[in-house]
């Protein structure tokens, strides 16, 4: 008596329907992830452009011997601080220091960042030292 041997050639069809659905699955959850993970990425630009002026503002506190609340006079152009940008560097559109020491920086909307998704630093001296709180739209887009 002959045995006839059954040889499988290849994946059945709901095999197949499986793996392409899984992939479906992953992809609908990587895909908005890894656009936020770069939208956080060009943000760092927006936060990096504030360090300069974050250090003048501080110098300018320490100068005016700011010891408790916020300066008087540490805007764009006064006391140290640099003047604001006349036109758009990279992903940042403006630089914006208040007399108060308050720097906001709007991005350009461009790659996923809208302009309302503003950095806004505000100084506040208690014993000398100067603590930053952070705010703005950035916050509520979870981007800073």
């Amino acid at each position: 008596m002959k045995i006839q041997r059954h040889i499988q050639q290849g994946f059945t069809l709901i095999e197949l329907m499986i793996v392409v659905a899984i992939i479906g699955i992953l992809a609908a959850i990587a895909i908005p992830q890894y656009t936020q993970y770069t939208r956080k990425a060009r943000f760092s630009e927006i936060v990096s452009a504030a360090s300069p002026f974050k250090t003048a503002v501080e110098v300018c506190m320490q100068d005016l011997n700011v010891t408790s609340g916020a300066p008087s006079a540490c805007g764009n152009g006064s006391n140290g601080v640099p003047a604001a940008p006349t036109a758009a560097v990279g992903l940042v559109s403006t630089v914006v220091v208040s007399a108060a020491g308050a720097i906001t920086v709007t991005p350009v909307a461009t790659q996923g960042l809208v302009a309302t998704d503003t950095y806004v630093l505000t100084p506040n001296a208690s014993n000398g030292a100067v603590t930053w709180t952070k705010s703005g739209g950035c916050t509520s887009s979870s981007l800073c």
